[in-house]
């Protein structure tokens, strides 16, 4: 048998290879090298304008304002602007008053301080306060009704894990509890509760949208969170949807039960920002108002309960994964209330407000799918009126119930 044998490369083309392709290395990094050099030359000489006589553009921000005890009341700031910003005076209530800044009263552009100043605050009063810039700029805070700030003790902590708990995991565990009785339920039964479904995760993303902008308006504009909102929901969609294909038929779950565990997920997000609602609440002083959250909250998330258990109707999970359910749906209200009692952060709220509106968007495309596959056995149009029904009662009663926690 005739064997053959490879013949070796010369070495002079091994070594045009490795030449060409430090060449091709070179000539890729060029382009970014004379960029760098344009944009030092540009900074250098002010882009060839010469020196600004214009005055300077000041932006102060202020991100938070807390009561850490008696006669203390703190300001996290923020410069936001395009020029260093100088605090000169802090006046409370219209009156000079004694500060201190840390780590600097003057602030280069994206730096952050915190405020200082030993005021005696009133226990249910209000109180303004501004920050005077050395150019004469005012910014302007507010405290709407004066209460010391919730500590992260161990007290603090178990009492609002406990309102997390009622807001979050209650709720949607009793609405789990209508399983049994939607098992009996026949193709078209089904079907309408999978489009109530989908009505009641298009009224939470429509929901979560509003919130988010309205967040993000909070948020240093450096930072251009209104423009994270869609892009960060566009990719958890498509994250979301990489993550199920990759994994479809991998994990040993069956298709349905997978899909509650997005759901919980989804909606878990969105209790997040539920959480850092009423926890905000309490940390600005506004106690009725959080009460009256915890209990609106409450009686709207029941129904996420009943969309999480929809997609496994036609199995039996075991009583694990129900429990399972409802903690993934209902934790992170617990987290969101310790977030916003005891640190809270507009641009981290904006981001998970968006990263929930993509998860929850993902759902509605796999329960719509799911319907459509339905519908399709049967010989029956995607849209007929009982799934209209389903999805108009679905924003109905979220609306509903929304409107107790608006009111």
């Amino acid at each position: 048998m005739a064997q053959t044998t490879a013949t070796p490369r010369p070495r002079s083309e091994q070594g045009e290879r490795a030449g060409f392709s430090a060449k091709a290395l070179l000539l890729a990094l060029l382009p970014l090298a004379l960029l760098a050099g344009v944009l030092a030359l540009i900074v250098a000489t002010d882009a060839g304008l010469g020196e600004r006589t214009v005055p300077p553009i000041e932006t102060l921000n202020v991100q938070q304002v807390r009561l850490p005890g008696p006669g203390q009341v703190e300001l996290e700031v923020i410069n936001d602007g395009p020029d260093p910003i100088t605090i000169a005076q802090v006046l409370v209530d219209d009156a000079y008053w004694q500060h201190e800044i840390v780590p600097g009263r003057t602030l280069e552009p994206r730096d952050s301080a915190t405020v200082s100043i030993p005021y005696p605050w009133v226990q249910d009063e209000a109180h303004a306060i501004a920050l005077l810039s050395e150019s004469g700029v005012l910014f302007e805070a507010e405290i709407p009704v004066a209460m010391e700030s919730p500590r992260a003790d161990r007290e603090s902590v178990l009492r609002f894990g406990l309102v997390g708990l009622y807001v979050g995991v209650v709720p949607v565990a009793l609405g789990l509890l209508w399983y049994p009785s939607m098992r009996r339920l026949g193709r078209r039964g089904m079907n309408f509760v999978l489009a109530l479904t989908v009505g009641l995760l298009a009224f939470l993303a429509v929901d979560m949208w509003g919130e988010a902008q309205e967040m993000a308006l909070g948020v240093a504009g450096f930072l251009d969170a209104p423009v994270l909102v869609p892009l960060l929901a566009l990719l958890t969609v498509a994250l979301l949807v990489v993550i199920g294909n990759s994994l479809r038929g991998r994990t040993g779950e069956s298709a349905g039960l997978a899909l509650a565990y997005r759901m919980a997920s989804g909606i878990g997000l969105h209790n997040l920002g539920e959480g850092l609602a009423i926890g905000a609440a309490f940390a600005l002083g506004e106690v009725a108002l959080g009460v009256f959250l915890i209990l609106g909250f409450t009686l709207h998330n029941v129904t996420e309960g009943v969309g999480i258990a929809a997609p496994v109707v036609g199995e039996r999970p075991r009583l694990v994964h129900f429990a399972a359910l409802a903690a993934v749906a209902g934790i992170p209200a617990i987290l969101g209330t310790w977030i916003g009692a005891f640190t809270y952060s507009p641009f981290w709220t904006t981001v998970f407000f968006a990263v929930g509106i993509g998860a929850i968007l993902q759902v509605v495309y796999e329960v719509g799918r799911l319907i459509v596959r339905s519908q399709a056995k049967a010989g029956e149009p995607a849209m007929t009126w009982t799934v209209f029904g389903g999805v108009t009662a679905g924003v109905a009663v979220m609306y509903l119930t929304g409107l107790l926690v608006a009111a």
